[in-house]
């Protein structure tokens, strides 16, 4: 079956993280949306997303395509009404298109946005579906426990070694080459997973819902609550409550970060601490890219939103509700603004603009370490993004 994730029109409100891909590479639970859908209904797979985007996500149409909404996260109930779709047919909810079947020569862009030329189908499942930066770290944990039963499903953990102490032993599950020496999981409010070559490091306390994902780590001592999830590559430490980091990023020291979401190659300097409550418990509001302005999220609990490259020096403090584009880079004493343009340098005493070349050099050396090229195309994305986001900068 040849499938297409495409990005609807809400994407822009997932701005910063969707500056750099499309929707469905967005990691929620332990594997990214597209991870889960390759799952579910195996196929090829490409993305209809942003042209700028598209060298690096192509689109590979077929005679026959079915069309899935990237922000949605598939379950078993919901699989089954779409591989029912027939050629023409349309599966919504309410208003929001779902997916759809349609032809090579029958397609083009606009049906994402009119739908009139298909027969419609309504379902009645409730729908999980990520349109919002706050939804990935608020559906994060029944996502980690969605992902956890089908990844572990018929399989068997590698064993923990005696110097750990475990409760639920049922619910944590180690992949091959993972590495946890005298570490305290507890999996009794939700499953941990840590994945290939992981390491949790002595000292560690984990409560789940949780996922290490492959190569990722742990420092000593890190004091990690769910429901928190740490992409690839990346490594964390301190103190940890219900974060999504996506991959190749490093919060390796002491200082807290909650109700947080970061993008990949990012760097918290050491002591660095977002604020995630209110001194008055107020509903947070955080910055919108359509309306331009901060708007309410619904939410008491709400920390820091971070776009892919951004970092930030020791002792830095994001107050409540943070927004952080692409390519920032933050130093400096006092709480930095709570929307940080991309490529932005500096802090609460002024910010100038980060020029693309420098920020392309220190990319370069960053993924290096890596083992992984800046190449033409991504660098070509971070022009584009550059460019597209100077309205905001005018320091």
């Amino acid at each position: 079956m040849n499938v297409i994730l495409f990005d609807d029109q809400l994407v822009d409100h997932l701005l910063p993280l969707t500056y750099t891909r499309p929707i469905a590479e967005i990691r929620v639970g332990i594997v990214t949306i597209s991870e889960k859908w390759k799952h579910f209904i195996p196929g090829k797979y490409s993305f209809l997303t942003r042209d700028y985007l598209s060298v690096k996500y192509p689109l590979q149409l077929e005679e026959a395509n079915l069309f899935i909404n990237g922000g949605v996260i598939p379950t078993r109930e919901l699989v089954e009404e779409i591989i029912g779709l027939s050629d023409g047919d349309a599966l919504c909810l309410g208003d929001k298109l779902l997916a759809f079947v349609t032809s090579k020569d029958a397609f083009n862009k606009e049906l994402i946005n009119n739908t009139e030329s298909f027969k419609i189908k309504q379902t009645n499942l409730a729908i999980d579906k990520i349109e919002y930066p706050q939804q990935i770290f608020s559906l994060n944990g029944k996502c980690i426990q969605q992902d956890f039963d089908w990844i572990t499903a018929d399989r068997e953990s590698q064993k923990l070694n005696h110097s750990n102490q475990v409760v639920g032993v049922g619910q944590v599950f180690v992949e091959a080459g993972a590495k946890v020496e005298c570490a305290i999981l507890n999996a009794s409010d939700g499953p941990i997973y840590i994945g290939k070559d992981a390491e949790i490091m002595e000292g560690s306390i984990i409560r789940g819902p949780f996922a290490l994902c492959d190569h990722a780590a742990t420092k000593m001592g890190a004091k990690i609550y769910g429901p928190t999830t740490i992409g690839p590559h990346s490594k964390v430490g301190g103190e940890l409550n219900n974060v999504v980091i996506f991959g190749y990023s490093s919060k390796a020291h002491d200082g807290f970060l909650g109700n947080a979401v970061l993008g990949e190659w990012c760097n918290l300097g050491a002591d660095t601490n977002n604020s995630n409550l209110k001194n008055n418990y107020a509903e947070v509001r955080l910055w919108n890219y359509v309306d331009e302005r901060f708007v309410p999220t619904g939410l008491q609990f709400c920390g820091l939103i971070m776009g892919d490259h951004s970092k930030c020096a020791i002792n830095t403090m994001f107050n409540t509700g943070t927004v952080v584009g692409v390519f920032a880079n933050i130093f400096g004493a006092g709480f930095p603004r709570n929307f940080v343009p991309s490529f932005a340098w500096g802090g609460a005493a002024g910010m100038k603009d980060y020029k693309l070349t420098a920020a392309l050099y220190v990319a370069k050396l960053v993924m290096q370490r890596r083992g992984i090229e800046l190449n033409a195309v991504e660098s070509d994305i971070l022009e584009t993004v550059y460019n597209q986001t100077a309205k905001y900068r005018r320091f």
